[in-house]
């Protein structure tokens, strides 16, 4: 006889966290930051075949202050980093950045001093999406996992910790130059 049978039919016992993370997973606003080809494939995620709004995606945002999820998609100049790191500081908090395109996650074919070789060296990015384009369905997994991702995702002192025990983790690990095999 546990603490389930001693509840009344109709009581659902969840944390703060769950909730929360639930209605943030279920309706993303995402910020249109279209650069380049990807652009196109994202823009047919929202059209009706693929019908973002089944998840609560539909309305992409133009104003960063209304976005909670930048979906930058192609490739990032020098000269738009720092455009694309002010709409990133407008948008409120909790956020997300979803790099869309091998260009946005690595700088793609264009390994040159004009193009940012991934836009991780301007903003947190939370999901990779590979493919050169990706295509609509790939967007489609990628934002569920987005959701997985942001269903979980703890809460005030939980999330502190959580930082916490991510940065002694990278502080403890071994520099990349004393790394011996591949990767030298």
């Amino acid at each position: 006889m546990g603490a389930e049978d001693k509840i009344p039919s109709g009581v659902l016992l969840t944390t703060i966290e769950g909730v929360f993370g639930y209605m943030r997973q279920a309706s993303f606003w995402p910020a249109t930051f279209g650069l380049a080809c990807c652009a196109i494939e994202m823009m047919t995620f929202g059209a009706p075949r693929y019908d973002s709004g089944r998840w609560g995606q539909e309305v992409f945002r133009a104003s960063p202050r209304q976005a909670d999820l930048m979906i930058v998609a192609g490739r990032v100049s020098q000269k738009m980093a720092p455009v694309l790191r002010q709409i990133y500081d407008q948008m409120p908090g909790p956020k997300w950045v979803l790099a869309m395109g091998v260009c946005a996650s690595s700088g793609g074919m264009f390994n040159n001093y004009a193009i940012v070789q991934g836009v991780d060296h301007v903003v947190p990015v939370d999901m990779y999406l590979p493919g050169c384009p990706p295509r609509p369905e790939m967007l489609i997994d990628a934002m569920f996992k987005l959701r997985e991702k942001v269903l979980n995702k703890p809460l005030g002192s939980h999330e502190i910790e959580l930082l916490e025990q991510q940065e002694r983790a990278a502080l403890a690990a071994t520099p990349t130059i004393e790394m011996k095999g591949l990767l030298r």
